[in-house]
C-alpha cells in the first residue's frame, strides 16, 4: 500500500513515477522545450567538441541562471531511514592542501554522497575500543573521525568537507578534510579528559594537606573518590575536607614531596555542537 511505502521504501527495480511540482518556469521551459533544451549528445561526438568537452548540446540562458549552468539535473532517490537525523561518523583525514589550524566544532560545510549539509563536528581518535579521545585540532597525515548531527547515510559514501572563508574576491570555501562515512551510532563515546591540580600545603610522611585544587568542602566531599596522582609518580586518595577554603587532607603511597604537584584526572563526554542553519 501506499503508507508502507511511505515508511519501508520500495524494492529496486520497481518502477515509480515521480511528480516533481514547484519548478520555477523559466527553469522548466528551458529544460522541456524551446532553444535551451537539453539534447543528449553520444560520447564518440561530443568529445570532438570544443576543448574536448563531452556534449555539443547544453541548456539555455534562462536555465544556466537558476542552476549555474551545471548541466542535466539528476533526480536521485533515498533509501529506508535515509530521511532521519541522527549522529553520524565519518572517518577523515585533513587536506594536504589546508595548511591552518582546524579546531573541533568549526562549522564546515559536508559534502556526503550527493547531498549537502552544514555541521560543526567534533574530532576523536580511531581506535578499536568502545571509548575515544576527543581531539581539539584535527591533525595532519593522522586518520580521525568527525561526528556529526546529520542526516542517515550509508558507507562507503564519499565525504568532502569545505570551510568558508573571506579573499579579496568575496567570499569563497577551501576543502579541508576529505573521507567516507564510517556509521550511524548514537552510543559512540567521546571523551574529554580534564585534569585537576593543587599543590601541597602541609606534608608529614605519606600524608599531606593539598590546596588550590577545590575552593569549597562541598566540592571537595563530592569528588572524594577520585584517585589522585603525582607529578612525581605517587597514587594516594582525598580523605577529608579541612576547613572551609577548599583545603583537604590526602593519604598517598610514599613521602610526598612540597615541590610536588597533586593531580586528579576527569572525563566529561563530548557531544558534536548542532546548528539549526
Amino acid at each position: 500500500s501506499a503508507a508502507e511505502n511511505a515508511v519501508g521504501g520500495v524494492v529496486v527495480g520497481t518502477f515509480v513515477r515521480v511528480v516533481v511540482r514547484g519548478v520555477p518556469k523559466a527553469a522548466a521551459e528551458a529544460l522541456l522545450g524551446g532553444d535551451g533544451a537539453y539534447s543528449p549528445v553520444p560520447t564518440a561526438a561530443g568529445a570532438s567538441g570544443l576543448g574536448g568537452a563531452v556534449g555539443v548540446g547544453g541548456v539555455g540562458p534562462a536555465w544556466n541562471g537558476w542552476c549555474g549552468g551545471a548541466g542535466p539535473v539528476v533526480l536521485s532517490a533515498l533509501l529506508q531511514h535515509e530521511c532521519k537525523l541522527s549522529v553520524m561518523h565519518y572517518g577523515v583525514t585533513k587536506s594536504s592542501s589546508y595548511d591552518s589550524p582546524l579546531r573541533s566544532k568549526t562549522p564546515l560545510w559536508f559534502h556526503v554522497g550527493f547531498r549537502r549539509e552544514r555541521a560543526a563536528p567534533v574530532f576523536s581518535t580511531d581506535g578499536l575500543g568502545d571509548k575515544h579521545k576527543f581531539e581539539r585540532f584535527l591533525h595532519a597525515r593522522r586518520p580521525s573521525v568527525a561526528t556529526v548531527y546529520g542526516p542517515v547515510s550509508y558507507p562507503p559514501a564519499p565525504v568532502l568537507a569545505f570551510k568558508e572563508v573571506v579573499t579579496a574576491a568575496g567570499m569563497g570555501v577551501r576543502l579541508v578534510l576529505s573521507g567516507n562515512v564510517r556509521k550511524a551510532d548514537p552510543d559512540r563515546i567521546v571523551l574529554k579528559r580534564i585534569i585537576l591540580t593543587g599543590t601541597p600545603f602541609k606534608t608529614h610522611k605519606s600524608k599531606a594537606v593539598v590546596r588550590q585544587m577545590f575552593f569549597n568542602p562541598e566540592d571537595i566531599r563530592w569528588f572524594k573518590p577520585l584517585e589522585l596522582w603525582t607529578k612525581y609518580g605517587l597514587r594516594g586518595k582525598i580523605v577529608d575536607a579541612i576547613g572551609t577554603h577548599g583545603h583537604m587532607k590526602c593519604l598517598l603511597n610514599g613521602v610526598v614531596q612540597a615541590r610536588d604537584t597533586i593531580c586528579a584526572t576527569m572525563y566529561k563526554r563530548v557531544y558534536p555542537k548542532f546548528l539549526a542553519a
